[in-house]
């Protein structure tokens, strides 16, 4: 079973509908077994760092999340969590990635909504994908570039589309909503 994290953020129905339509079996849950021992497990979120944070601490999801053995994806707000801190709400995050979540600079083009491609891939997650492929954003935080980075986009400035870490995998943009290649960077994912 795919557990898709359920907290105090939105976008968890689009994800299962997209797991569902590649053909496998997922539960929207906030259970701390259920996803302790789930196969993989999905952390999606749009949202406000901060109080999302709140959520995941008082329910204790945010240490489970941390100590997660299984394939796990972070997408959008679900990356930035997974970093350590994030300036939206000066929010201490969860950690599994030693990166700063940034606010772009101010300008009327904030937030990023809609298609940018991306480029310099690396790593199993993006296999199949070609570079500058386009994906759909809608965020105004980003994820500053570190030896994680395993995709990156130029919006403003250049920054993480994806990262990885052990057995975390994270995107900026939003896979169930990037059609055939965000199905297929889904597909590897719950094909790891």
């Amino acid at each position: 079973m795919i557990a898709i994290i359920k907290y105090n953020a939105g976008n968890t129905k689009s994800v299962l509908n997209a797991v569902a339509r590649l053909g496998y079996e997922a539960e929207i849950t906030d259970d701390f077994e259920k996803i302790k021992n789930a196969e993989k497990v999905i952390f999606p979120g749009v949202g406000h760092a901060a109080s999302a944070m709140k959520y995941l601490k008082e329910r204790g999801l945010d240490q489970l999340i941390k100590n997660l053995k299984q394939p796990t994806l972070g997408i959008c707000l679900g990356q930035q969590l997974m970093c350590e801190f994030s300036e939206e709400g000066n929010t201490e995050c969860i950690g599994i990635f030693p990166v700063q979540v940034k606010l772009f600079p101010p300008t009327e083009i904030v937030p990023q909504m809609g298609w940018n491609n991306i480029y310099e891939l690396k790593n199993y997650l993006l296999k199949n994908v070609d570079e500058n492929s386009d994906i759909y954003y809608v965020h105004s935080y980003y994820c500053e570039l570190s030896e994680y980075t395993i995709a990156k986009t130029d919006y403003i400035l250049e920054y993480s589309a994806a990262l990885q870490k052990d057995n975390f995998y994270a995107t900026q943009f939003h896979p169930e909503k990037s059609a055939g290649i965000g199905e297929r960077i889904l597909q590897n994912f719950l094909s790891l």
